[in-house]
């Protein structure tokens, strides 16, 4: 759950506000009703999309999404595997009132042990989670090509080889040069493709 959660945290903190509930769906989904975890996750899942939809000027569904990501997280303690609930908690309670809020500042950066998480400051695991949502979050990403980009990436691991896992991480991290990245990483990912191809059936 930890690599799910640094990943959600390093991508809303660089303002990709609807793709970070992506790094915590599954782990969310998977988890029984009630409990902390559970709340946890369905509460920072509703406190993106209120941000989200507070920052299209959708007044009524940001303070509902506030009012009820404020009440999943209620209870829990101030902090709650290293996030920073209280800042949570008492932005959600001010866009409650007065969504506008939105318009004026940007919203809480989200902290992990007090740190503002961004994806570059994820280990490979959350990195290859980080990646997986942005392509997924935008059409010009060919969402096979990552994850086939992350297979490989996973074979470098413990290896003098790093190729895959650089464009992994460096795709995650890097927006000003990420179609670039991107672009590097699907060449590279036919390439490996291509050699596969070519020697399989050659001694069957």
């Amino acid at each position: 759950m930890d690599d799910a959660l640094r990943a959600g945290v390093a991508v809303y903190n660089v303002g990709e506000y609807h793709a970070a509930h992506d790094a915590w769906e599954d782990e969310w989904l998977g988890l029984a009703d009630g409990t902390d975890d559970e709340r946890l996750l369905h509460g920072l899942i509703q406190f993106t999309a209120a941000v989200y939809h507070a920052r299209r000027g959708n007044w009524s569904g940001a303070t509902g999404l506030a009012e009820s990501a404020g009440e999943y997280l209620s209870g829990l303690p101030a902090t709650s595997h290293g996030v920073d609930l209280d800042v949570v908690r008492d932005y959600l309670a001010a866009l409650e009132a007065d969504p506008e809020r939105v318009e004026r500042a940007a919203p809480p950066k989200l902290t992990v042990e007090g740190d503002a998480v961004t994806p570059r400051d994820l280990d490979f695991a959350a990195a290859a989670l980080a990646a997986e949502i942005v392509a997924e979050e935008y059409d010009r990403y060919d969402e096979s090509v990552v994850a086939a980009g992350i297979d490989y990436a996973r074979e470098e691991l413990g290896s003098a080889q790093t190729r895959f896992i650089t464009f992994v991480m460096d795709f995650a991290a890097d927006v000003e040069h990420r179609d670039i990245i991107y672009q590097r990483l699907s060449e590279h990912v036919e390439r490996r493709q291509h050699k596969k191809r070519d020697v399989e059936g050659l001694f069957d």
